[in-house]
C-alpha cells in the first residue's frame, strides 16, 4: 500500500496494463462518500483512453435499490449504506465483463437520485474497466467476492472536514431543509465513510483528495 499523486497513479497503472496479458484490466476505485470518486474515475477513464487504453466505468451506484424497494425493506433512511445495494447484481456484471465482449450496464443518475438500467454499452474494444464505488473494497461478504476480479486497487483518502463540507453542499443542491441535511450527513453519509476507511482491504495505491 503506497501513497501517490494522480499523475504517479497514471504512470503506474499504464505500466501494469502493459504487463497484463488479459483482454481486460480491472481497476477498483474506492473511497468515502464525496471523496471525489466520480470525478477521479472519469478523469482516469479519459486519460487512459487518450493513451490508447480504451476505458469504461462501472458504477457501484448503478446498483442502488430503487426507493420503492428501500421503503419496503425499511431502509430508505439508510440509502447509500452497504445493505441498500444489489451487490450480487454488481458481482454478476463484473463477472460478465471478464467473460463477455459486450455488456450493457446500468448507471446512477444523481440528478434523479436513482439507477437507470441498460444505459451504457461497454464494447469489445474496452481494455480497462474502472469499478467505482464506496464499498468495492469492503472486507465483508458478499462485497469481498468482488476482490478476485481486480488487477489494481485504489483507495481515495480525504480529511473528515472536507468530506463533511462536500456532503453538506451536495444535499444543499437538492434544496433540502437543514435538519434533513444534518440527518443525512451525520447519521448516514459520514458513518458510511468511516466504514469504508476502517473496514476495506488495504489498497495497492492511496490517493489523497
Amino acid at each position: 500500500m503506497s501513497g501517490l499523486t494522480y499523475d504517479q497513479l497514471i504512470i503506474s497503472v499504464t505500466d501494469n496494463i502493459d504487463k497484463n496479458d488479459k483482454n481486460r484490466y480491472f481497476i477498483a476505485l474506492s473511497g468515502p462518500p464525496a471523496s471525489g470518486k466520480s470525478t477521479i474515475s472519469e478523469n482516469l477513464a479519459k486519460d487512459l483512453s487518450a493513451k490508447g487504453y480504451n476505458s469504461s466505468i462501472l458504477q457501484m451506484d448503478g446498483f442502488h435499490y430503487d426507493d420503492l424497494i428501500l421503503k419496503e425493506k425499511k431502509l430508505l433512511s439508510k440509502k447509500g449504506a452497504p445493505e441498500t445495494f444489489d451487490v450480487m447484481g454488481l458481482i454478476n456484471f463484473v463477472s460478465r465483463l471478464h467473460k463477455e465482449d459486450e455488456v450493457v450496464i446500468p448507471i446512477f443518475d444523481r440528478s434523479l437520485e436513482l439507477s437507470r438500467s441498460s444505459a451504457v454499452i461497454i464494447s469489445k474494444n474496452t481494455k480497462v474497466i474502472i469499478v467505482e464505488g464506496n464499498y468495492v473494497l469492503l472486507n465483508s461478504y458478499p462485497w469481498s467476492e468482488l476482490h478476485k476480479f481486480f488487477n489494481t486497487t485504489v483507495m481515495i483518502n480525504c480529511e473528515k472536514k472536507i468530506l463533511e463540507k462536500r456532503l453538506i453542499e451536495r444535499w444543499e443542491n437538492f434544496n433540502l431543509p437543514k435538519k434533513e441535511i444534518d440527518e443525512k450527513v451525520y447519521k448516514n453519509d459520514l458513518p458510511n465513510g468511516v466504514n469504508v476507511l476502517k473496514n476495506s482491504i488495504g489498497a495497492e495505491y492511496i490517493l489523497e483528495n
